[in-house]
């Protein structure tokens, strides 16, 4: 697919899962990534952090395989040269990761989404040749190391308008806060346990979608 093809998926899309073998309660990440796409995902990331770099490229290449199979973009999590060589749709970068201009050099067919975590970032964000940003951690998290302070409704509300490019909310959302970020005109919502700690896990993202696309 070209970037065009991809940007209109994701565009499409309302929640945004990601997955990490950390948070699958002992599943394999194949296994959450395929329940996930039965439940009608249309995109996927994919998280590695604690995991040698072969373990991680055999977990990516079996989970692109399945989104593939299914329609869905498949994101790789801070690793352009993983997601280059896995057939990946994407790479979301950090503030610490590869520059976005480093990475659009070598990846220009690729999704490029960044993390932001206050205006200043927003603001850098839209200068950058990114397809998204996400904005975040919204609410108390503990699905990642680094702590952001917490970006709380409020503060969406008022800097979400300083956003040029489509953008993504995450950090600790669950299915009570999707209708208010719906109204505050939030379209892509990324959850991570809420998804991939579910007991039946296709059911739950039909449930979420369905709140989302209510």
């Amino acid at each position: 697919m070209t970037r065009s093809e991809r940007a209109k998926i994701f565009n499409e899309s309302s929640i945004y899962p990601v997955v990490s073998s950390e948070f699958c309660c002992g599943r394999n990440v194949a296994d959450v990534v395929l329940a996930l796409a039965t439940g009608g995902a249309r995109i996927v990331q994919f998280r590695e952090k604690n995991v040698s770099d072969r373990a991680k490229w055999n977990l990516a290449w079996m989970c692109q395989k399945i989104a593939a199979d299914f329609g869905m973009l498949f994101m790789v999590d801070d690793d352009v040269a993983l997601a280059l060589a896995c057939g990946a749709d994407g790479v979301h970068l950090g503030q610490s990761d590869l520059p976005v201009s480093a990475a659009r050099k070598i990846a220009p067919e690729l999704l490029i989404g960044i993390s932001t975590h206050n205006p200043e970032e927003i603001r850098a964000a839209n200068l950058e040749d990114v397809d998204y940003m996400n904005i975040g951690p919204l609410f108390l998290t503990q699905t990642k190391n680094v702590v952001y302070p917490v970006v709380g409704i409020e503060n969406l509300i008022a800097w979400k308008d300083f956003s040029r490019k489509p953008f993504s909310v995450m950090g600790g959302i669950k299915a009570e806060h999707i209708p208010v970020l719906k109204k505050i005109g939030c379209r892509h919502i990324a959850m991570v346990t809420a998804l991939s700690q579910a007991e039946n896990i296709a059911e739950e993202m039909r449930k979420m979608i369905g709140l989302a696309e209510r």
